[in-house]
């Protein structure tokens, strides 16, 4: 039974979903700093080139080849240029479900690629990794990643109260912690019905 996601890369009309790799360090610096980035995810702060290095190189790898889950740059067909990143955690190979995240860079933002880019990856892990479910978790007042989550069809399926730490900027420019809700989402094969049909895959040979 496969117990790991394999190196892939899934295009779409105008996205290829790709692994990371060390030409991504600072356009992934600059993304991970931008302020929406920050308030709604966890990213360490100030995330630096020599953190971003690291995450490529050691802590990505290492999590898909726990089996645990997958992370994929998120580029532009043409350009080539680095708009997001989509992310798989807490993988259960037995249930098989895990959970999907998606940032989008703010140079990139209002043109649809997050849920271009989570669609796609919906459809793969569906389709060739025959995963049964997909989990997302949206903060309470994270109305744009909410929107994304509608948009590729997800269902709404409760509230975990007080279960999501958000970042708010202070009067001083730091950041202060605050505790809100999580809003889950579920994605099942059944409700991709109907869908645009998201682009193939192809495996790269190899990657570190």
């Amino acid at each position: 039974m496969t117990s790991t996601f394999p190196n892939i890369s899934i295009s779409t009309e105008r996205l290829v979903l790709r692994p990371l790799d060390e030409d991504d360090v600072p356009a992934l610096t600059d993304m991970m700093n931008d302020e929406q980035v920050v308030a709604w995810t966890d990213v360490p702060q100030p995330f630096t080139e020599v953190g971003a290095r690291t995450w490529i190189t050691a802590y990505a790898p290492g999590e898909r080849a726990s089996g645990r889950g997958l992370a994929l740059a998120v580029t532009e067909f043409l350009t080539q240029r680095l708009v997001g990143l989509i992310r798989l955690t807490a993988t259960d190979w037995h249930v098989r479900a895990t959970q999907m995240s998606y940032v989008v860079a703010p140079w990139a933002r209002g043109e649809g690629y997050a849920s271009e880019a989570a669609l796609a990856t919906a459809g793969w892990l569906f389709g060739d990794q025959k995963l049964e479910r997909i989990e997302l978790r949206t903060a309470a007042d994270n109305t744009a990643s909410q929107q994304v989550a509608q948009k590729i069809g997800c269902i709404s399926e409760g509230v975990l109260r007080g279960a999501c730490i958000a970042r708010a900027r202070a009067q001083d420019g730091t950041w202060n912690e605050v505790r809100t809700d999580y809003i889950v989402w579920s994605l099942l094969p059944e409700d991709l019905e109907g869908t645009a049909e998201p682009g193939g895959f192809t495996s790269y040979s190899d990657w570190n």
